[in-house]
């Protein structure tokens, strides 16, 4: 099964790439897996601080997941699966495709605001494009449902 990784986090336009992710694995009959990246810098505390912080991240990134899986499954009758990984996002995007034979799209949202389409994306479809072992789909922030459905 060819599943569509979508990297899970708080930007507008991550809704976005799950949406397409979703409406593509529906319509393929492949899969979808949200990735969660704790960032390790945010955590440069004192031991047991940093462990605490890191716990919280973890169930924060499980809170997301779970609301969008209901999403994903009542609507599109996709079950997405959750994978979690610690450190710098663009090196952990790689590595994880990578260990997942299965994984043959990373999808991405650009940003809508007028300072490009995001970090992530402008990483990943730059300067590391070399490293990248599948596909990147970049979906546009402000496409509507009805976009997506069309190009789907």
């Amino acid at each position: 099964m060819r599943k569509f990784l979508v990297v899970l986090d708080d930007t507008p336009e991550c809704l976005v790439a799950m949406r397409f992710a979703a409406i593509r694995a529906s319509k393929t009959g492949g899969g979808v897996e949200l990735l969660g990246i704790v960032s390790p810098e945010e955590f440069q505390h004192w031991i047991g601080v940093g462990e605490m912080m890191r716990a919280e991240a973890r169930e924060k990134i499980e809170a997301h997941f779970e609301v969008f899986r209901e999403r994903m499954e009542k609507v599109e009758g996709i079950r997405p699966t959750l994978a979690i990984r610690e450190g710098e996002k663009a090196r952990e995007i790689i590595e994880h495709i990578k260990a997942d034979p299965e994984i043959g799209v990373l999808v991405l949202g650009a940003g809508t605001k007028g300072d490009g389409p995001g970090p992530l994306v402008t990483e990943l479809t730059g300067r590391r494009i070399g490293e990248m072992p599948v596909p990147i789909t970049v979906v546009p922030g402000n496409m509507t449902k009805e976009d997506i459905i069309a190009v789907s």
